[in-house]
């Protein structure tokens, strides 16, 4: 898909988004946060545009739309967790480092300059600050990068439809071990400090 695959306007609000910290902005800013009330939904970039609302699957797609925009490999990155909710990053390479751009009621779940000289190194930044409700520490694996080139005969950037073949594909697909079994029967509950951080203007 190329950027004419977009209406004019959409392509304006596009420009506007010239780098990876300003495609966060906008998720942050310019995005209310998807509660779904009338059901759960996996929209489009198109669609995100639209409704100005996005959760956490919708902002990694228009983030990744964003970055293709930049001349970006359009990565999602998948964290799977236990007893949690999974979390997509939108990823990114500058100068051989990785960053990241997310949607997430979180706010330590959100964006990470491009400082990561790997994957691993990426996703472990994120341990932390990724925790239930109930101050479990949830992080346990994460995907491989992929490209979602391979959605395109789908239209996933400018889809009508909700596009559940990509989440359904990351879920799917093997994911890595952050830690090992041993080293989590040992994690110490979440701080009441850094869990009231975490929750700042979460959308309620």
């Amino acid at each position: 898909m190329t950027p004419d695959a977009f209406t004019a306007a959409e392509r304006a609000v596009f420009r506007r988004l010239n780098a990876p910290e300003k495609i966060q902005r906008f998720l942050d800013c310019g995005l209310a946060y998807n509660k779904e009330p009338n059901g759960y939904t996996c929209g489009s970039p198109r669609r995100v545009l639209r409704e100005r609302a996005a959760h956490c699957m919708e902002g990694a797609l228009f983030a990744a739309a964003a970055l293709r925009m930049l001349g970006h490999p359009p990565l999602l990155l998948d964290l799977e967790a236990v007893r949690d909710d999974d979390h997509v990053l939108a990823i990114f390479r500058l100068r051989g480092h990785w960053g990241a751009i997310a949607k997430s009621n979180y706010s330590g779940l959100r964006y990470r300059e491009p400082v990561y000289r790997t994957l691993r190194e990426l996703v472990l930044s994120y341990f932390e600050h990724y925790y239930n409700l109930r101050k479990e520490k949830t992080l346990r694996r994460y995907s491989r990068p992929v490209n979602l080139r391979r959605f395109d005969s789908i239209q996933w950037m400018t889809s009508e439809e909700d596009v559940w073949p990509i989440p359904e594909y990351l879920c799917g697909i093997p994911h890595r071990p952050l830690l090992e079994p041993r080293l989590a029967t040992r994690l110490s509950r979440v701080d009441d400090r850094l869990y009231a951080a975490g929750l700042l203007g979460s959308a309620k």
